[in-house]
């Protein structure tokens, strides 16, 4: 079982914290020579990299996820499909190779873990997560709210929490 990736995103829908706890090990390690094929292209106004093909290989940026407009979305997917009104969004999502859950704290932040779906025990990994920020992020002197999470202890203690998760296969009551 595994914990993929943990995300903190603040009430305003931006990203305050990522942290992957889980990368797929390369059985194949390949080699480039430089330089690379780098050519400049115009996308939708912008100006995007997009790499050429070297050595039989087409190079690819691996896109880091858009939380903010994932989490507008699932909110508002989340609030319109559901029976009760004025629901708070989707608290979990699964699909055949993840689950994603969300955990919505009363000051609007939200802690979205993705796991395997065979994990047990989320729902109190995303509390005790909670309890870690609310412990080492918000009572620490130099965090200012709605800011990037960069506190040390805050990214050790979840690490700990996680291994712990994992290792139980759950964490403590509920999932």
């Amino acid at each position: 079982m595994v914990v993929f990736s943990v995300y903190v995103v603040n009430k305003a829908g931006g990203l305050v914290y990522q942290y992957d706890n889980y990368s797929p090990r390369n059985d194949v390690e390949k080699t480039f020579s430089y330089p690379l094929d780098l050519v400049l292209k115009v996308h939708d106004e912008r100006v995007v990299v997009s790499f050429g093909q070297r050595d039989g290989i087409k190079g690819a940026t691996r896109p880091t996820p858009a939380i903010s407009v994932f989490d507008c979305l699932l909110f508002a997917i989340g609030s319109q499909l559901s029976p009760e009104p004025g629901s708070s969004g989707i608290e979990v999502l699964e699909t055949d190779t993840f689950k994603l859950h969300c955990f919505q704290t009363l000051t609007g932040i939200k802690f979205i873990v993705l796991a395997d779906p065979r994990q047990a025990g989320i729902d109190s990994l995303l509390r005790k997560i909670y309890e870690i920020y609310s412990d080492f992020a918000l009572k620490n002197p130099f965090y200012s709210l709605e800011m990037p999470i960069r506190c040390d202890l805050f990214e050790q203690n979840l690490k700990v929490a996680l291994e712990i998760a994992e290792k139980a296969g759950t964490f403590g009551a509920g999932s």
